[in-house]
């Protein structure tokens, strides 16, 4: 994972994705209700959900809007049962892609993933085509700007917590966990004064691509156009984006 930083690759799409702020809300509501319908409306008990809200303000969506999505999840109206769908295939250059979809209408959405793929020069597979070319971490993003330890400290800090490993980036630290042993780190890392630019349990490429040209263009086209549709709520790559300004 050495020098493939995932949260410079974020930062490259902000500005594009502050652009779509009422797109980002409505998939994180919808997030926020299927976890709430699943685990109850508790963040307190309902580790999923707390994880969730904790996005979302991240991505400073209003408390009302949080509060909403709970709300009709435990609620007796009649609302859409949302599905968590996968799809795994191959973008431009054979680049691995797994998209998480929640929808209401399967059809629908695998016809719009289908048309992606297909527009971009990329292809469907198989379930478990490409998901072995990634690892289920936690994953903590620490800036460096204004962090009043060092390089040293904060790793015996992410050690002891009980942190796999941890990378040093330009602007960042990044610090990988266990999935099951991600809140224990966050909270401990916490409690020690630190606060994080980012922190979720994500999809980690072991391998990357690089391509260039004509490829490279169709593989970003292909992840905007998945990106901007509405059922899809995470695309998971592993193109290398390093060298993209």
């Amino acid at each position: 994972m050495a020098g493939h930083s995932k949260w410079k690759n974020i930062q490259r799409r902000k500005n594009a994705q502050d652009a779509k702020r009422g797109k980002l809300f409505m998939k994180l509501a919808k997030e926020i209700y299927v976890a709430a319908k699943t685990g109850g409306g508790d963040p307190n008990v309902n580790a999923a959900l707390r994880l969730v809200i904790e996005k979302a303000k991240a991505a400073n969506m209003p408390s009302d809007n949080i509060e909403r999505a709970i709300n009709k999840a435990a609620g007796n109206q009649e609302h859409a049962n949302y599905e968590e769908i996968r799809y795994e295939g191959y973008g431009p250059g054979g680049v691995a892609v797994m998209v998480v979809c929640l929808t209401d209408n399967k059809n629908r959405t695998a016809a719009n993933v289908r048309a992606a793929f297909s527009k971009n020069g990329g292809n469907l597979g198989e379930t478990g085509c490409v998901s072995y070319l990634f690892a289920r971490k936690g994953w903590l993003v620490i800036a460096r700007e204004g962090l009043e330890i060092d390089e040293d400290e904060l790793l015996l800090q992410a050690i002891e917590a009980g942190a796999e490993e941890m990378e040093t980036m330009d602007d960042s630290f990044e610090i990988y966990t266990a999935p099951e042993h991600f809140e224990e780190v966050k909270n401990k890392l916490q409690a020690n004064g630190l606060t994080f630019v980012n922190a979720e349990i994500t999809m980690i490429p072991q391998t990357y691509t690089t391509l260039e040209g004509d490829d490279l263009t169709k593989m970003l086209k292909l992840i905007d156009m998945l990106e901007d549709d509405d059922d899809v709520q995470e695309v998971y790559h592993n193109l290398d984006e390093t060298a993209i300004e």
